[in-house]
């Protein structure tokens, strides 16, 4: 089973290479981020064409976030976070498909900082946090997929002092997605790559993907009985370098069956 986060920077705009990325690699399981359109308008007659149940949470031009299935749909499970009440962006989705609990994740950026976009940042990874921790005490195959806006080490990004001052790289934002792995979550692509050195993201500017310059923020994090069956992890890194491509790539993991 081939389970896979992608930030996908614009449902509508990126529709062709969403399909063109669904039919070559024809993961079972497909978590989008930056969906960015409304409930309304999401494209859900050219997901379904392609094969794929779907479940999405919109918001018109930001955020948002989908949960694809091969052949069904998921059975949403949460839609948000508690926590803050006010909180009105569409930044998660949670779901039963194929005999697992899925959650598609776009992580607050918390540019700039200090301020109050990082420490919402840092309030919403402890309200992860308290979820992942009632999904990690129900001891079922879980994955937390998604864009967290977070480079954990400095070998995961293309230059330390390049990426020192931002949010994804502070010593607060590290120790929060530490939290998570102490809780007992598995990076899994950390496991296949742990002297680091792959991308998951390259910025539209700087002529970053041209330069490799890029880092690692999307990751998918495998409860125990998820990561005891894991295979692979990897990232889909040419889908990145194709016309009017996100500035993500794929990331997926791929987990033996039960």
């Amino acid at each position: 089973m081939r389970i896979a986060t992608f930030n996908i920077n614009g449902i509508k705009a990126r529709l062709p290479r969403l399909l063109e990325w669904l039919g070559e690699t024809q993961p079972d399981i497909a978590c989008l981020q930056e969906i960015k359109t409304s409930d309304e308008t999401f494209p859900v007659k050219d997901i379904e064409a392609a094969g794929y149940g779907v479940i999405w949470h919109g918001q018109k031009g930001f955020n948002g976030v989908a949960i694809l299935a091969r052949g069904e749909t998921p059975v949403e499970v949460r839609r948000g976070l508690e926590g803050e009440s006010e909180d009105e962006h569409s930044r998660y989705l949670e779901a039963d498909v194929k005999g697992v609990r899925v959650a598609s994740i776009y992580l607050p950026n918390g540019n700039p900082q200090p301020g109050p976009k990082f420490d919402y940042k840092l309030r919403w990874m402890k309200r992860l946090r308290d979820r992942a921790t009632q999904i990690w005490a129900e001891e079922i195959p879980a994955i937390l997929a998604g864009d967290y806006n977070v480079i954990p080490r400095d070998v995961d990004t293309f230059s330390v002092k390049a990426m020192q001052d931002d949010a994804l790289m502070q010593p607060e934002s590290r120790e929060a997605y530490r939290r998570l792995l102490g809780d007992g979550w598995t990076d899994a692509l950390l496991t296949r790559h742990p002297a680091g050195g792959v991308w998951t993201f390259w910025d539209y500017q700087a002529n970053s993907w041209p330069r490799d310059a890029g880092f690692r923020i999307d990751h998918l994090l495998l409860s125990p009985a998820a990561a005891d069956r894991l295979v692979d992890a990897q990232v889909d890194k040419e889908f990145r370098g194709r016309e009017k491509a996100s500035d993500h790539a794929p990331t997926w993991v791929e987990l033996r069956a039960d």
